[in-house]
């Protein structure tokens, strides 16, 4: 499984590359609005951080304008993909900008036959909202499990990103039903790393070597 961060702040994202465990980073306009700094400038200082999918998400909710604002990102750099809304008009411009070789996040997703038809669009990643759906009393991960078995019953290459992610337990559930990529928050990424049996290990071994006098 793939790890994408989900945010925009830049000491995040610097402090998990150097971990070495993100391979790409999502943003989206409630995220971008707490950081500083223009969007442009954001995503192309996450690009030089980290060499992998970055999402950029418009904020047209029209075909023209999604067009517009996607060509805009993706020509920022290499790594940027479109980020766009489960719509109407949000699958018509994800099939445009596939068509001139742009991929594109099709976000917003809260059923499987919804994934399934931006798979059919062409999207590159797909994303449920498992916490969302979890929170209004929705099996979130059951979205998951069936989307990934549509997408093998029929080859589709498009990758399903699980997004929403509340606790490393849904990450772990991810893993097992065998999705492709999370996009998870900093700080869960940083409880998957911590374990209390860790912690009190390395004080016994610390300990015991301090004891040796050696």
């Amino acid at each position: 499984m793939k790890f994408f961060v989900d945010t925009a702040n830049i000491e995040e994202i610097r402090e998990l590359a150097e971990l070495g465990i993100i391979d790409g980073v999502t943003t989206n306009p409630s995220l971008v609005a707490k950081e500083k700094g223009s969007y442009d400038d954001l995503l192309r200082e996450i690009c030089a951080l980290v060499d992998g999918p970055i999402s950029a998400e418009v904020t047209a909710l029209d075909v023209e304008g999604m067009l517009t604002e996607g060509d805009h990102y993706a020509s920022l750099h290499d790594n940027i993909v479109v980020k766009l809304p489960t719509t109407p008009d949000g699958l018509k411009a994800c099939r445009r900008l596939v068509a001139d070789d742009i991929r594109v996040n099709m976000t917003l997703i809260f059923s499987p036959l919804q994934a399934l038809l931006c798979a059919r669009a062409g999207a590159t990643f797909v994303s449920p909202f498992i916490g969302r759906l979890d929170d209004i009393s929705q099996e979130g991960m059951g979205v998951i499990e069936q989307t990934v078995q549509i997408f093998d019953n029929y080859n589709f290459p498009t990758e399903v990103l699980v997004a929403s992610v509340r606790h490393p337990v849904h990450i772990l559930q991810a893993a097992m039903i065998g999705a492709d990529v999370c996009t998870v928050p900093h700080k869960i990424l940083m409880q998957m790393i911590r374990h209390p049996l860790t912690d009190s290990g390395l004080e016994k071994f610390l300990a015991d070597w301090k004891k040796s006098g050696r």
